[in-house]
């Protein structure tokens, strides 16, 4: 079972105090906050991905190739890399680029966001938003599988004899989950490749998301990769922790109300009518394990500890208390609770081991071009001879 965090590096005003991180301030905190999860020993620091303020993380391939090399254990991760609007191309090289940085410490969730302008600020019609998220995705699929991709969809130009560079680390792309809310669709293409699934469960009732949750298990298992009880699912969650239950009400409660997502309710009706969580550590715990109940045996859970203004000081004192008093317990009682057989998340150790046993990873070593920047009939050393690059015809 992984535990970590995840967030969208939104910047709010500090109701208690006025002040409003400027973009450097919250990008530089961003970065302390992973560097602490790694030292307390969470297992996933995943950032998601906007475009407009009051965002900052327009880049995440950037921001997490940065943190990679500040720490050690910890997998990186994106909470949403939009399928959408982002080049599938671009999406290969970018983080093959980012994994092999990481020596492997990188995970990639993919999604179609929540910010409506963002499809025609990128050339995309929004109406098109789930076959773009499809045929993306599908591409995506091959170019980190597929020395030589010739290809023809909907929306983008073909590509013939393309080559994405760098190929994926010791040839294993970075295990990819679908994230969604709303799209049965989204479930059924994770299902259908084998891929991860992860509910974002926050802003929702209590157990919104258990019918597609529950929607991608049976395909999964109709698809042939194991049992619906087997599937790689992923959990988000909202948490605030102190050492004493009224401690974390009272010094949350100003900037949840006056967030303005939240503006208007009630913190505890929101604590008791979703999957929010503010208590003590033992509150924290007993409202997790209710995940589990609700949702099954799942693989990785994600908190968003670091958003509605809270100053970096106490973001971090969320990821302390998380690392040291919340998650050794948890792993300790979802794991006596976990069904014989569910696997754990897939990490690139063990897709190595799924893909080469003990044998030694491919290390894909090019062939010298022709001097006009191309590579020749096949682009590495070791590719099937069978496979030859037609490069298009220049005009």
């Amino acid at each position: 079972m992984q535990f970590g965090i995840f967030g969208v590096g939104d910047i709010s005003p500090d109701p208690t105090t006025g002040h409003t991180q400027s973009e450097a301030e919250r990008i530089s905190n961003l970065i302390k906050i992973a560097r602490r999860a790694d030292e307390v020993g969470l297992d996933v620091f995943a950032l998601g991905e906007h475009h407009n303020p009051p965002f900052v993380m327009s880049s995440p391939p950037a921001l997490l190739a940065h943190i990679a090399a500040l720490t050690e254990r910890i997998i990186l991760s994106t909470a949403v890399t939009l399928i959408t609007t982002n080049d599938p191309v671009k999406i290969a090289e970018d983080y093959a680029m980012v994994q092999h940085v990481a020596k492997g410490r990188l995970d990639l969730m993919l999604g179609r966001g929540n910010t409506v302008p963002v499809y025609p600020w990128f050339g995309k019609d929004i109406r098109q938003g789930v076959p773009l998220a499809l045929e993306n995705y599908n591409l995506l699929h091959r170019l980190w599988r597929e020395d030589v991709v010739d290809w023809e969809g909907q929306f983008r130009t073909p590509l013939q004899g393309f080559t994405s560079t760098p190929r994926p680390l010791d040839d294993v792309p970075p295990f990819v989950w679908h994230g969604s809310i709303r799209s049965p669709e989204t479930a059924e293409q994770a299902a259908y490749y084998g891929n991860g699934f992860f509910a974002n469960h926050i802003l929702a009732p209590n157990f919104h998301f258990k019918p597609i949750v529950e929607l991608y298990r049976r395909r999964y298992e109709h698809y042939g990769h194991g049992t619906a009880e087997q599937a790689i699912v992923g959990l988000g969650g909202q948490a605030f922790v102190a050492k004493r239950s009224q401690d974390a009400v009272n010094t949350y409660r100003p900037y949840f109300e006056n967030y303005p997502v939240f503006r208007g309710s009630k913190l505890e009706d929101y604590m008791a009518g979703t999957p929010l969580t503010v208590g003590s550590p033992q509150e924290v715990i007993e409202k997790v394990l209710t995940f589990q109940e609700g949702f099954g045996d799942y693989q990785r859970q994600l908190f968003s500890v670091d958003a509605v203004g809270l100053p970096v000081d106490m973001a971090l004192e969320q990821v302390e208390l998380l690392g040291t008093e919340v998650v050794p317990v948890l792993r300790k009682e979802m794991a006596a609770r976990r069904n014989p057989g569910v696997p754990d998340a897939p990490t690139h150790a063990s897709l190595i081991k799924a893909k080469y046993g003990d044998a030694e990873p491919r290390q894909p070593r090019p062939n010298p071009n022709r001097g006009d920047n191309l590579s020749g009939t096949s682009p590495y050393q070791d590719s099937d001879p069978a496979v030859e690059a037609g490069f298009p015809a220049a005009f």
